[in-house]
């Protein structure tokens, strides 16, 4: 335990288990406090006795208990005092058959017992105290400088300027670096000196307790010698363990001293960084925004870190940290805030907005979206969370290689399975189908389009002062009456990941190759953005709703889409082919990818059962026979997917940007 401090801090240096320092950290500095206040209380015992002439014998008794007390301190880091106990316990015994013979040993006493424990508490545990004010100091001008460097404007930005600041963080941060690793040291030594501290004084006054009596001297010379020389040995052993720790620790601290100054730049490596996006927990330093009136916020940098499907925070000085926000079904996204970079907020999954927070670097910032995206998903639960979160990201990145799509990797592993024609409800062998080139399906270079509409704060922004505007040149009494008349209803919460033209829409293929060329450009190009809306399933059209104003954002007629499909991994992932009609004899296929709340596998069937309404709508007894296959409302609307609202949870009542 006594060299563990040291092997984290240095290991800390270089951005790995800052969590697991602070809180052993936090340790040694309760165990120094223990232990100055046990020193005082031994010190008092042993000036009671140098001054307490005439009642030595009370004043020893004293000594003794107060001896057997050292184990009922209760040390933070008692590991390793087994020794120092049992030797105590035994010095106690001592005291206690020497008490009737002692007599005046002013002179001696003063110099073999109260000297050391004084030099003791003056030289060590004054030391600490004084390296832990220093460290205070340096780590409040390294904060100041840090707060300074956030204040940096990202969109005029003064190269000079910034690599003043960037400097005076890089002074502040070795200055912390130096004052922290001699704190840190002399908390380690201390961990030695204590037992020394503990045990020497007892010697002196032990040995001058045989040489001034002699009947002492007759009572306990041959046993007390023996005795007094393996605790001189141990001491001489601690001593020199001491003395080899601290060559050591001293070796080591100038390897760390000789280090690059890029280590301690902020944002050093900001054209390349090396981000891990399989993240599954996350610790370090951010900037919290605070609101402190109406319009005035302000910043304050504290450590966070996450603990399960928890963002925790732990202010300076704090043992433990206390818990921010929860993470699960949360999204996160990208924000312009106050014209600082780096800048990201948590929305909670009721939709409404949580903290916003800022890193001090592109690598901290992208990965900690990737980390809370990731345990957001619940990713932490699973028997593996590692693998699971890699699976997660390398799901997005396989359109690299475009020698397979989803749907051919599904063949190979359910080669048995069939593929159903959704327009003329034919079973055709998955076989006798064929899998198509990549490129028949889609034409290479095809662009993407990651924003489906305007935002709704930008509807409202465009519309402000007047009567809300419908973009799209749909009356929302229309809209409404559309949707009494229509016998099938059905609501679902998705955002929308993309969207690209294709080139066939007779096998589902095309979808499954769309949904991994847009995850997979998403990934390549950082596009954690997305749009959130709900989408209506009626039996006359696809309808996109903005959350907040209720307007429809598009519609697509339901006889346009010709093809739709679940991912059959991710089952959270519905695409589906529209034929749009440009100009007289041009026609145009485009597919579109989103993510469901739900099961996609839900939205699909609402759409075929919207399809097959339009088809028997054609046949009165078609429409009666297949109302009554399917349960329906007391208005008289097909009713299914009964239980979404337990899975589904309830609709955002205000629509947000999430994070992908």
């Amino acid at each position: 335990m006594n060299t563990q401090l040291f092997g984290l801090i240095t290991s800390a240096s270089f951005g790995s288990g800052p969590l697991r320092t602070r809180s052993l950290l936090s340790v040694f500095e309760e165990d120094a406090g223990t232990l100055t206040e046990y020193t005082n209380q031994l010190l008092q015992a042993m000036q009671r006795v140098y001054g307490a002439q005439n009642e030595m014998c009370l004043a020893t008794q004293q000594l003794s208990k107060q001896l057997l007390a050292y184990e009922k301190q209760h040390f933070a880091l008692g590991k390793g005092d087994e020794e120092v106990i049992s030797t105590l316990h035994y010095f106690s015994k001592v005291v206690d058959e020497l008490n009737i013979l002692h007599s005046e040993l002013a002179k001696q006493l003063a110099d073999t017992m109260v000297l050391p424990i004084i030099q003791f508490r003056e030289k060590d545990l004054t030391e600490v105290s004084t390296l832990k004010d220093l460290f205070g100091l340096a780590s409040n001008e390294h904060d100041v400088s840090m707060a300074k460097y956030s204040r940096l404007p990202k969109r005029k930005e003064n190269e000079k300027l910034k690599a003043e600041v960037a400097k005076e963080v890089a002074n502040a941060r070795r200055k912390q670096h130096l004052s922290s690793l001699q704190y840190y040291c002399a908390l380690n030594a201390l961990q030695y000196r204590k037992r020394v501290a503990m045990m020497e004084p007892m010697l002196g006054y032990t040995r001058g307790q045989i040489n001034f009596f002699k009947k002492g001297a007759e009572m306990f010379s041959k046993r007390m010698d023996r005795f007094l020389s393996s605790v001189s040995d141990m001491v001489q052993s601690i001593q020199g363990e001491l003395d080899a720790e601290t060559e050591k620790m001293r070796i080591s601290q100038q390897d760390l001293i000789a280090v690059n100054e890029s280590v301690y730049t902020p944002d050093s490596d900001v054209t390349s960084p090396a981000i891990n996006r399989n993240l599954i927990q996350k610790a370090g330093y951010l900037n919290l925004r605070n609101k402190t009136g109406l319009v005035t916020t302000t910043w304050e940098r504290l450590y966070f870190f996450t603990q399960g499907g928890n963002l925790m925070c732990q202010p300076r000085g704090a043992v433990a940290g206390g818990l921010i926000q929860d993470l699960d079904n949360c999204s996160v996204m990208a924000v312009d805030c106050e014209d600082r970079r780096y800048c990201f907020q948590i929305t909670t999954p009721t939709g409404k907005a949580g903290i916003t927070l800022q890193a001090e670097s592109k690598k901290e910032y992208e990965e900690w979206i990737s980390a809370i995206n990731n345990i957001s998903r619940q990713i932490y639960l699973t028997d593996n969370p590692e693998a699971a979160a890699i699976k997660l990201n390398q799901t997005a990145l396989q359109a690299v290689t475009p020698i397979t799509s989803f749907g051919k990797k599904h063949e190979v592993h359910h080669p048995s399975q069939n593929v159903k024609n959704t327009e003329n409800d034919k079973i055709i062998p998955s076989e006798s189908a064929g899998i198509q080139d990549s490129a028949q399906l889609i034409a290479p270079g095809t662009p993407i389009q990651f924003d489906i509409v305007l935002p709704a704060t930008e509807f409202l922004d465009q519309n402000r002062g007047g009567r809300r505007a419908n973009p799209f040149g749909e009356s929302e009494d229309s809209s409404k009456d559309e949707v009494e008349d229509s016998l099938l209803q059905q609501m679902f919460v998705v955002r929308f990941l993309g969207s690209m033209a294709v080139q066939s829409d007779n096998t589902s293929e095309v979808i499954y190759e769309a949904m991994r060329q847009v995850l997979a450009a998403r990934a390549i190009h950082n596009i954690f953005r997305m749009t959130e809306s709900h989408l209506m399933v009626t039996s006359k059209n696809l309808r996109l709703i903005d959350p907040q104003t209720q307007v429809t954002r598009t519609s697509f007629e339901l006889a346009t889409v010709t093809q739709f499909a679940a991912h059959q991994d991710n089952r959270r992932l519905i695409g589906f082919v529209v034929h749009l009609s440009e100009a007289p004899g041009e026609e145009s296929m485009s597919a579109y990818v989103f993510e469901s709340n739900t099961e996609g596998e839900k939205i699909c069937y609402a759409i075929s059962l919207g399809k097959e309404i339009i088809e028997a709508q054609k046949d009165p007894e078609a429409l009666a026979q297949l109302m009554k296959s399917v349960p329906l409302t007391n208005d008289g609307k097909f009713m299914l997917l009964n239980d979404q609202a337990e899975e589904d949870g309830t609709i955002h009542e205000e629509g947000e940007e999430s994070e992908a």
